[in-house]
């Protein structure tokens, strides 16, 4: 039996978001909408709160981005429960259009027009219907969307940039040139990200989504929204009940926790 789907709006311009609200009731009566968020932050836990379906995230919105809102969604989603459905709503940005279609998410830009919405509600009704009993494919399917979004550059990236080999790193009153052999992990923290060698930690006002593209992608591989590791640092991996992945590294007693964003890249292991 089929029960109502759910859907949540994030948009942090009330009148855009009551119109959307008003179009998707008079396209799909059956859809009901338990909730509405006016930022990203909102919009997280609002999702996190009543687990819907749908998501339509826009993608400019304070605190956080739909981008970045749609990835921590991914990494603290409930084991057990299919991801929602994504729609993105943007204003016309021909870089962000093209980044959208080549990641095969869906949008619709603002204001919204009911032609287009319709297909997008078209589109939806088909693939609810179609993860029905086929839970785990259509998952990897919204993770692979969010992953092909996130590595575009017109999806805010910056341009990759000449491979680094040091980090320049404050030091009191100097800066010390630290080879990137010498780094294990990177850790957002706030403005800052937390440069870990084997025997000490250095913090580097860059942020983790700046300094990703400069890295050589053979040697450091993103594992979580907040974390960076060198491959050779890492000693072995681990797998819990809930099949999450743990690694465990050569030279540092702590472990490091891999997001299911970003656990693909261990399969072949």
């Amino acid at each position: 039996m089929l029960t109502m789907p759910t859907a949540l709006i994030a948009e942090d311009e009330e009148l855009l978001a009551a119109h959307l609200r008003q179009e998707l009731a008079a396209l799909w009566p059956e859809l009901r909408i338990v909730a509405t968020a006016p930022h990203g932050t909102a919009a997280v836990e609002l999702a996190l709160q009543h687990q819907p379906d749908l998501c339509f995230l826009d993608i400019r919105m304070p605190g956080q981005t739909g981008l970045e809102a749609a990835e921590q969604l991914a990494e603290d989603w409930p084991e057990g429960r299919p991801l929602p459905l994504l729609v993105f709503v943007t204003a016309y940005d021909q870089y962000a259009l093209q980044a959208f279609e080549r990641a095969a998410v869906d949008y619709v830009l603002k204001p919204v027009q009911r032609e287009r919405l319709a297909q997008t509600v078209q589109r939806l009704q088909q693939a609810l219907a179609q993860r029905q009993g086929a839970q785990g494919p259509a998952q990897d399917a919204v993770l692979a969307q969010l992953r092909a979004l996130l590595g575009s550059p017109a999806a805010g990236q910056a341009p990759a940039a000449a491979t680094l080999r040091h980090l320049q790193v404050g030091v009191g009153s100097g800066i010390l040139m630290l080879p990137l052999d010498e780094v294990l992990y990177l850790e957002a923290a706030d403005k800052y990200l937390r440069v870990q060698t084997a025997d000490k930690d250095y913090l580097v006002r860059v942020s983790l989504r700046e300094l990703l593209p400069q890295l050589d992608p053979q040697r450091f591989w993103q594992i979580h929204r907040g974390t960076i590791v060198q491959v050779d640092a890492i000693h072995r991996l681990s797998r819990d009940d809930n099949g999450k992945l743990t690694l465990h590294l050569r030279q540092r007693p702590e472990t490091l926790g891999v997001s299911r964003m970003y656990a693909h890249l261990f399969k072949a292991l």
